[in-house]
Order: C-alpha cells, then structure tokens, then sequence
C-alpha cells in the first residue's frame, strides 16, 4: 500500500522530502509533481523500479525517460554538452523545457535511445521536485504519469491514489496539477532545434 505525503508545492516540509528520499533510495516508485503535470519517478539506477513503472503505463522496452537533475554540473556528467548548449539550457532552467543531449557512459544503456544514444533532461521550475533530487544528489529517472488507454497525465492526488495505491510506494499530493507539456528542444548534432512547442518559451530559438 503507496504511503501518501501531503507537501506544500511552495513550503515543502523537510521530513516529508527525506522521507521521500529514503524511499527511492530503497527501490521504491513514486508520483511527484512538476509544473507541467504529475510523473512517475525513480531512483536512476534502479531497473526493477524502471520494469515497474513500464508495466505500470503498458510501455514497450522502446519508451524514452527523461532524467531529471539538480543543475548544470549533474547535467554535464550525464551528457555531452557544447558552450551554446550549456548557455540555453543555463538561460532556460528551472522551467518547462525537457533537452535531448547526447548521454555519457554514466547514463545506463537501457535508458537511451538505441540507436542515437541520446537522453532527455530536465531541471523542472518546482521546488518539492527541486528539493528532492538536491537531496538524493543523483538524478531522477521519470514519465509523466499517464496511465494506459488515456491521453494526458493524470491531475488530481486523490484520484491518482484511487488509481495507484496498491501499485507504487509513494504518491506526494501537491495539489490539482492541470496536465500541460514541456517545450523539447532537440541539442544534438550540432544543432538546436524545437521539436516541440510546449508550455515553456524560448524566445531566443524563434524566427
């Protein structure tokens, strides 16, 4: 049975995150809230939690995570970025933007793309996802919480422990959460480009 963690999205209490910590710590699942809707998330290396949130959505081995990190230096150990990259995503986190980067050998081979090695991150703009993976000081293996059969991520807490109590370890209630998606800004071969318009805005890449 999900333990359930009621955090304030802009006092978050400190027991509660290290609780939550100690959870992922242990190989556990959660949901936590960003500011573009509520994910899965787990400890980066830990596959048994990954299999479980792949059953969870019915996702074939084929589905890309997202890493979500801390800041720029736990960004650059897991990818390969050049000073016009590191410049945008410096001007551009926190926020609702997810960066496809070339992976380094730190990130597990099963969470990258198969044939281009690639990986997607994110520093989201919400401090309970903020003060968690300052924390853990690793980052976050994560999916937005869509649940199989549905079009958008699920926005209610009390419906998404209805739905998930006895499948995960911890759901964290932020409040309602209206389902929303990142901007997706492609930085690989030596390009930038948007490959998808989402709520984040980046003045800077547009004609």
């Amino acid at each position: 049975m999900a333990q359930y963690f009621e955090i304030h999205p802009e006092n978050p209490q400190r027991r509660l995150i290290t609780h939550t910590v100690d959870i992922l710590k242990k190989g556990g699942v959660i949901t936590l809230p960003t500011e573009s809707s509520y994910i899965f998330a787990c400890h980066i290396g830990d596959k048994r939690a990954l299999d479980k949130i792949r059953q969870i959505r019915q996702l074939s081995d084929k589905h890309e995570f997202t890493l979500i990190c801390k800041d720029l230096t736990q960004v650059s150990t897991f990818t390969k970025m050049n000073n016009d990259t590191y410049r945008l995503i410096k001007a551009l986190t926190p926020g609702a933007f997810t960066f496809i980067l070339d992976a380094t050998k730190e990130v597990p081979k099963r969470l990258q793309n198969p044939k281009k090695k690639t990986i997607g991150i994110r520093i989201p703009d919400n401090e309970v996802v903020q003060m968690i993976v300052n924390e853990l000081d690793e980052p976050l293996c994560c999916s937005t919480l869509i649940l199989p059969n549905k079009d958008g991520s699920e926005t209610d807490p009390y419906e998404i422990r209805d739905k998930l109590e006895k499948e995960i370890e911890l759901i964290i209630d932020s409040g309602i959460i209206e389902s929303q998606e990142t901007t997706v800004i492609n930085c690989t071969d030596n390009a930038i480009d948007i490959t998808r318009q989402g709520i984040g805005i980046a003045s800077m890449l547009e004609d």
